[in-house]
């Protein structure tokens, strides 16, 4: 029997009276519930939270007080649905934390951070409530469940364990504390990063040093300086900005100092970040060591498909050894080019291989960035994108214009299924901005879920860092920028497609080697010629992409594929160096970090740059001790399009099969299974070495 949740009347009244005022605590009763940013400020945040975790407190204390024998629906079940409007007010503001922050949010950030960390602990820790769960879990055997139950109680029961509820009184304490701690060590990291992205910038008033700049480059540039109200050009560390500059830039000298400044963004000064990785390494050995585990590593990996460091370390391993030479072959080769073209110092550097590469390049292949980028129109590689999704699972994206929106630039869809069924609402957010964070991701609002018998679509965001529009083009993207829209939007189908009662199980909630597998398929489809040929047109004249333009994107998609290889492999070996540790080593951030990965750098490092003091997949993301992941999914979606390729690319078999069991099962079952039950077999990391064409001829 599923109990009603039982709120003390103080509690209600509070929660009652910010209701009626404050936005993040309703939802709108249109829109699907659509979080209604034209309502919501700054001073919303804090009372919603205080209000919100006193009413999943309460529903805490309900499932404790409970005077029936503890069973998978009054307990389980009760805490599976229980937080779910903090739910949707951490959705919101975590997630605009990285996509339009401000400083008022950024302290708001931390003053909520210790107020999350104790309502973490306030689960976690209670042990009448463990006790609940404990009891049903020992019965698990006996219980009539289905797959999915079956593996919420799992999840329910080493969740606790793993953090810290079997711990004594005194060691729970200190765990808290620990965790407290962590908690804004990473937020004062992601704080640090922005505003060092922020602070520097190449202001340039002398055209003559913007030799070699294509003119989208320049246009861009313009438009960067007049919106600081400055007359020239300027260059930011964003990487729209940043990565055209090294690539195409003649002038040496500014390069090193672009190249300089990105690379000690956050190593001294006044946004370092070098004390702050030790702090966040420290924590997380004290935490896992509490928890008894050897280290960190051992801990984060034990419900992942990896399952272990030893595991991981040796895939890194099998990998890295016969990449290596493929890249040192790549190296001399462009080392050879730039020499026989008037390169005069005896090595490469960092600040060099962009330039030289991309010349190389083009020279090779009669290829370059500027003829592409008129045939990738921003808004028809968005279409070709949804058409993608509509040909392989009949989703039709249509683009509404009332629901509300936490910035201008941000486009909202509502997905629909072949059969008109409502799937989600879908929002994207293109452009760079100094409030938004580098890179791109793929995150949502609200996760799919069934409560009380009705089913909640998800909200899934999608967020980029694309060359905005210019006042003599539009948003051109690269062929690298298509492929990264193409892999969060395989992400975002992930979001989308989800099937399940539970939110905990379903959509991305998957272990985080496997969540890259729905994004890395995605970017195989940007190689090929009958994906290309339904879009890629000249924006100007309308022009459909020649044959022979596509057939070189096709030739040179495995151009450095061994440097880009050792560079991926160098980042997750980075990772795993620092979260197997069993004590900080003597050396500081930037030597440890040298150290480790000398070794393996076929380009020397520069005295004095880092990147691990701006590495915020794992000292600020969930990717600790699991950077790994992108190359142990590559190795799955190579495998698993290899199957696309042998049927057909909009093949709707393979597609409802990919669909019914990758995209849709979340981790309702044991994610190895389902892949197998997919693709028929398990993958092998010779899938993608072969695809990447480095192997023996």
């Amino acid at each position: 029997m599923k109990i009603k949740m039982t709120i003390a009347a103080a509690t209600l009244a509070l929660i009652t009276s910010c209701n009626m005022e404050n936005p993040l605590l309703t939802e709108s009763p249109e829109l699907y519930g659509a979080p209604r940013f034209d309502k919501i400020e700054n001073k919303h945040y804090v009372p919603a939270f205080k209000a919100a975790i006193q009413e999943a407190k309460a529903e805490i204390d309900s499932i404790v007080a409970n005077p029936e024998e503890p069973d998978f629906s009054n307990t389980i079940e009760a805490l599976e649905y229980s937080g779910r409007t903090l739910d949707r007010v951490s959705g919101i503001f975590y997630n605009l934390m990285e996509a339009d922050t401000d400083d008022e949010m950024q302290a708001i950030a931390e003053e909520i951070s210790p107020m999350m960390t104790e309502y973490s602990m306030y689960i976690s820790l209670n042990k009448p409530l463990f006790e609940r769960v404990k009891a049903v879990y020992m019965k698990k055997d006996s219980l009539d469940l289905e797959l999915d139950q079956k593996q919420l109680l799992e999840d329910t029961y080493k969740s606790f364990a793993r953090n810290g509820a079997n711990l004594p009184d005194a060691d729970k304490e200190t765990y808290s504390k620990y965790a407290e701690e962590l908690s804004l060590a990473t937020l004062q990291f992601s704080k640090n990063v922005l505003a060092a992205t922020n602070a520097y910038s190449l202001h340039i008033t002398d055209s003559t040093d913007l030799a070699g700049l294509p003119g989208y480059v320049v246009d861009m540039a313009s438009l960067a300086a007049k919106e600081k109200g400055l007359d020239g050009w300027v260059f930011t560390l964003d990487y729209p900005s940043f990565g055209p500059f090294m690539k195409f830039s003649s002038n040496r000298e500014l390069r090193k100092e672009v190249y300089m400044a990105y690379m000690t963004r956050s190593v001294g000064g006044e946004f370092d970040n070098t004390e702050i990785v030790r702090k966040i390494v420290d924590l997380r050995i004290k935490m896992s060591e509490l928890l008894g585990y050897d280290t960190y590593a051992d801990y984060a990996l034990e419900n992942k498909m990896a399952k272990d460091p030893e595991t991981v370390n040796a895939f890194l391993k099998e990998l890295l050894e016969p990449t290596m030479p493929f890249a040192r072959q790549e190296v001399a080769e462009i080392f050879k080019f730039a020499k026989e073209n008037g390169f005069e110092d005896s090595e490469l550097r960092s600040w060099d291989f962009s330039y030289w590469s991309e010349k190389y390049r083009e020279a090779r292949y009669n290829l370059n960035e500027e003829q592409l980028k008129p045939y990738f129109r921003l808004e028809n590689c968005i279409a070709a994108a949804f058409d993608l999704a509509n040909r392989l699972y009949g989703l039709t994206f249509t683009e509404i214009h009332d629901v509300p929106v936490y910035h201008k630039d941000v486009k909202v869809y509502d997905v629909k299924d072949e059969n008109g069924r409502h799937m989600a609402l879908f929002y994207a957010d293109f452009f760079p901005r100094p409030s938004k964070r580098g890179g791109a991701w793929m995150t949502a609002f609200r996760e799919q879920s069934i409560y009380e018998g009705v089913e909640e679509r998800p909200f899934i965001s999608i967020v980029t860092n694309f060359t905005k529009p210019t006042e003599n083009d539009p948003s051109l993207l690269t062929h690298g920028e298509f492929v990264t829209l193409l892999h969060e939007f395989g992400h975002s189908l992930h979001g989308i497609l989800a099937e399940g009662r539970y939110s905990s199980l379903t959509g991305t909630s998957v272990p985080r080697d496997f969540v890259e597998l729905p994004s890395q398929i995605m970017e195989n489809w940007a190689y090929e010629p009958e994906f290309l040929d339904t879009f890629a047109k000249d924006y100007r004249t309308g022009e459909v992409i020649p044959a022979s333009m596509i057939d070189k994107i096709v030739a040179s998609k495995n151009f450095l594929a061994g440097y880009s290889q050792v560079g991926q492999l160098r980042y997750g070996i980075m990772d795993m160096a620092w979260h197997t540790l069993s004590e900080l080593p003597a050396e500081g951030t930037v030597d440890f970090e040298k150290k480790t990965v000398d070794p393996i750098n076929v380009i020397p490092s520069v005295p004095g740059t880092a990147f691990s003091p701006t590495f915020s997949h794992i000292f600020a993301g969930g990717y600790a001790a699991g950077y790994y992941s992108y190359k142990w999914a590559e190795v799955l979606e190579a495998d698993a399009f290899s199957l696309f390729k042998e049927k057909g690319i909009f093949n709707k078999e393979v597609a409802a099969s990919f669909r019914d069991n990758i995209l849709s099962k979340g981790s309702t079952e044991d994610v190895a299974v389902l892949y197998k039950r997919f693709r028929g077999h398990n993958p092998e990391p010779e899938a993608l070495m072969e695809k990447l064409g480095l192997v023996e001829k």
